[in-house]
């Protein structure tokens, strides 16, 4: 699978193509569903354009990309730096009216289990995110299941980020779900490389870099998920 990841935290002022409103969101989406993706992975903004995790605010990006996009797996972020407090990030979730495929709960931040919870109660696939080696032992104490496994390569350096992978690949089994790889900044097309090397789920888009294979700059999303197509992405 490949999926696209439109817009994390990044702001206009980084890349002017970094979509922002529910429209935005769902207009990328459609260009990319063409492209080939099959999923998408957004951080919804309030009006101000800050992220969060309000449930009208979740309610309106998800159901601007589903009526663009019907058949496309839309997913959402939970992290910490978007609401700090575990308690109201489980509330969150619990109140959202419009639900997502699924969402993403990094392993490593405090209450991830609780926020893992909520969403599988509410049977929304469950991404765990594992940023370093020592996050599995911690995910495997969940008594909650995850439906997909992101492997997150966060170094910038590419070297350190694909020595960062293969550390926390081979922390994994073949019991454990399926895998996600993906990298940052300098380091996220010889990750993307690497996880169309081993057969894994990847992911591309403006979140993880602003850059095209060469360095050149990417004009937007599709872009990107057009060079990662052409480098066997799929």
């Amino acid at each position: 699978m490949l999926k696209a990841c439109l817009n994390g935290g990044r702001r206009r002022d980084e890349h002017p193509a970094v979509p922002v409103t529910p429209a935005d969101l769902a207009a990328d989406a459609a260009r990319c569903a063409e492209l080939g993706v099959a999923a998408v992975h957004v951080h919804a903004r309030d009006a101000a354009g800050a992220e969060s995790l309000a449930p009208a605010v979740i309610a309106e990006t998800v159901a601007a990309l589903r009526a663009a996009r019907p058949e496309m797996a839309i997913g959402v972020s939970t992290g910490a730096w978007i609401e700090a407090d575990p308690a109201a990030r489980v509330a969150a979730v619990r109140a959202w009216p419009v639900l997502p495929d699924f969402a993403s709960v990094n392993v490593h931040e405090e209450g991830a289990e609780a926020v893992a919870a909520a969403l599988h109660e509410r049977a929304v696939l469950v991404e765990a995110g594992i940023w370093a080696a020592a996050d599995v032992p911690a995910y495997r104490r969940w008594r909650v299941p995850a439906g997909r496994i992101l492997v997150e390569c966060t170094p910038d350096e590419p070297i350190e980020a694909l020595a960062a992978a293969a550390a926390m690949l081979a922390a994994l089994t073949p019991d454990d779900p399926p895998v996600l790889l993906h990298g940052e900044g300098g380091a996220a097309w010889p990750v993307l490389a690497e996880a169309v090397r081993r057969g894994l789920h990847t992911r591309i888009g403006l979140e993880d870099t602003l850059h095209l294979p060469d360095g050149a700059t990417a004009a937007d999303n599709a872009a990107l998920v057009a060079a990662a197509r052409a480098l066997g992405a799929r």
